[in-house]
């Protein structure tokens, strides 16, 4: 079997960070996303919330090397030595580089990229959705562009490096919950990563 170490990828509003949960609970593996670490530290006000408040509010993203940390640190912990699943990281091929190291001197491959596939209007609306519901004030008109650009210019290039490496499948992030769900656990277990 497989030890699922996962990236799952898409564009903000893809509903990665969704199911990323999901396929994390079914594999019992801990979900790794940046941008909730990031949350709750602002929200509890320590000092990494404070440095990284007035970035997220103008929709730039945290620097590299303050990410990499964070997420080499948590894939240190005992939860993750079983799998895995990020989200959120690697953003850009820097951050490709620096993952890459820390993996490969640990002998921990990514076994599965899980790319999620959305029409950009598809990801506005249920970005837009998102921010009437939740209150998040980075999730305003100017703030969701300019992250769709990023994510476009610069995280979207990183599937070519996975691809390459045949870790990397697209699925269809259009449907329900449940159906974009088995969508991916079908797609894992033809690469013999089953929960």
């Amino acid at each position: 079997m497989t030890l699922p170490r996962l990236l799952i990828i898409g564009p903000q509003g893809s509903g990665k960070g969704t199911q990323g949960a999901r396929v994390a609970e079914a594999f019992r593996i801990p979900a790794i996303s940046t941008g909730d670490v990031f949350r709750a530290n602002v929200k509890e006000g320590t000092p990494l919330g404070q440095q990284v408040q007035a970035i997220i509010e103008a929709g730039d993203l945290v620097p590299d090397e303050l990410t990499g940390a964070i997420v080499r640190d948590r894939l240190s912990q005992d939860d993750a030595a079983g799998g895995f699943l990020l989200d959120g990281y690697p953003r850009n091929i820097g951050q490709v580089g620096d993952l890459d190291a820390f993996l490969d001197a640990r002998d921990e491959p990514l076994t599965g990229v899980i790319e999620l596939s959305v029409p950009r209007e598809e990801s506005i609306r249920r970005i837009a959705q998102r921010a009437a519901e939740q209150g998040r004030s980075d999730d305003n008109d100017e703030s969701i562009a300019k992250r769709l650009s990023i994510y476009e210019s610069e995280t979207a290039p990183i599937l070519d490096v996975y691809r390459e490496r045949g870790v990397a499948f697209e699925v269809d992030g259009v449907g329900t919950l449940d159906e974009v769900f088995e969508r991916i656990i079908t797609a894992l277990a033809a690469r013999g990563i089953v929960a």
